[in-house]
């Protein structure tokens, strides 16, 4: 009878805990804005701060860098969508958001190195944790170059915006729905950090507004998996060897129930290494944990009001359009569609031989060869 009673009061108590934390992500990243706002002085001051990357490809690694160090790319782009919103210039936030989607295929890796004693179950599992590394690799190579020559991501997420924004009274803009409800938080905040002198207390309030996204998205993940994962799992097991539409459905559906896409990493990888599933059965399920993750972004532009609404909700739609068209066009074309599945079973019989080949990978591309180039291009 206790154990009864209890389930039902814990299940509210986690609830209250998820809508407690997506209110302090939208206050996290209207905290991020109001700093960078107070720090640069607006546009122009952000562009002068961020001059160092105003290179696309520094910009670019800065990204991965990023979000393989926090592990989390909802962080960094709910980060992203602040900083667009108090002045960061976009030409510089897109490599970034781009950076951040390359950059998060570091957890699949590392989910597949706990099959490392095992050398069979280690290369399924690592061919089925690359090949989510190679497509977005592959989709980095295509979409940047497009963005540079043509603004393909841009525009199309700037008319996108400008129509679900729209003008006049009913817009974002003109309601301002979300000020009153993060007012009061950025006022505590402001308190707590006035008496420091000149910018620091703007930097602070950036530096509050980072941890405070870093500390909730994590507790989100972890919460929404409390709630949500035998359902999650269950979607995973019905929808694996359905088809690839299912599986690019079922991956998005999944990681918008939790909230991130290590999470639906972490059930799919184990069923690799066991050979239950193949890579070429989970790589649908792969994109549409690529395209789920999108969904925080999103979030937290609708932390933003006033003038940054437009520019705020353009960053988060750019990484939406970004992983839509990105599997349109690879898994759409069936030449295409085979080129990370081939890498990835390649690069896994190699490391699942050499063990220090894999690794060196890991830590080459996500951490040194980014780390490297950064200093070479400055």
């Amino acid at each position: 009878m206790h154990d009864t009673a209890a389930r039902p009061r814990g299940q509210i108590l986690n609830w209250f805990g998820v809508v407690t934390l997506v209110y302090l992500i939208l206050v996290a990243v209207a905290a991020v804005s109001h700093g960078f706002k107070g720090f640069s002085g607006g546009a122009e001051g952000a562009a002068e701060i961020f001059a160092f990357a105003s290179n696309p490809f520094v910009a670019l690694l800065l990204g991965i860098l990023a979000t393989a160090l926090v592990q989390s790319s909802s962080t960094v782009t709910s980060v992203i969508v602040g900083l667009v919103a108090g002045g960061l210039p976009m030409s510089m936030a897109i490599p970034m958001v781009l950076g951040a989607n390359l950059g998060t295929t570091i957890t699949n890796t590392i989910v597949s190195l706990g099959h490392v004693r095992d050398r069979e179950a280690f290369r399924r599992a690592f061919a089925a944790a690359t090949v989510h590394d190679f497509f977005n690799l592959m989709a980095v190579a295509i979409f940047l170059p497009l963005e540079l020559a043509f603004g393909l991501l841009s525009r199309s997420a700037d008319t996108l915006a400008d129509l679900l924004v729209g003008s006049g009274d009913l817009s974002m803009k003109g309601l301002d729905f979300m000020k009153p409800l993060t007012q009061p938080a950025l006022t505590l905040i402001d308190s707590i950090t006035a008496f420091m002198p000149g910018k620091a207390a703007a930097l602070a309030t950036i530096a509050i507004g980072i941890l405070l996204i870093l500390g909730s998205v994590t507790w989100l993940g972890k919460v929404l998996r409390a709630v949500l994962v035998g359902q999650a799992r269950e979607i995973l097991h019905k929808a694996l060897g359905r088809g690839p539409l299912t599986g690019i459905a079922s991956g998005t559906l999944v990681t918008v129930m939790v909230q991130s896409s290590s999470t639906t990493t972490s059930l799919m990888i184990p069923l690799a290494g066991g050979g239950v599933f193949s890579t070429r059965q989970l790589y649908p399920f792969t994109l549409g944990a690529n395209i789920g993750t999108t969904i925080t972004a999103l979030l937290a532009a609708t932390a933003i009001s006033g003038d940054g609404a437009q520019l705020a909700l353009t960053i988060a739609l750019v990484h939406v359009l970004f992983n839509l068209f990105a599997v349109v066009l690879i898994y759409g074309l069936p030449f295409l569609r085979e080129l990370p599945v081939r890498a990835a079973e390649h690069l896994a019989e190699i490391g699942s031989r050499n063990k220090l080949i894999a690794m060196s990978y890991v830590v080459g591309l996500f951490f040194a060869l980014p780390g490297m180039m950064m200093v070479l291009v400055r």
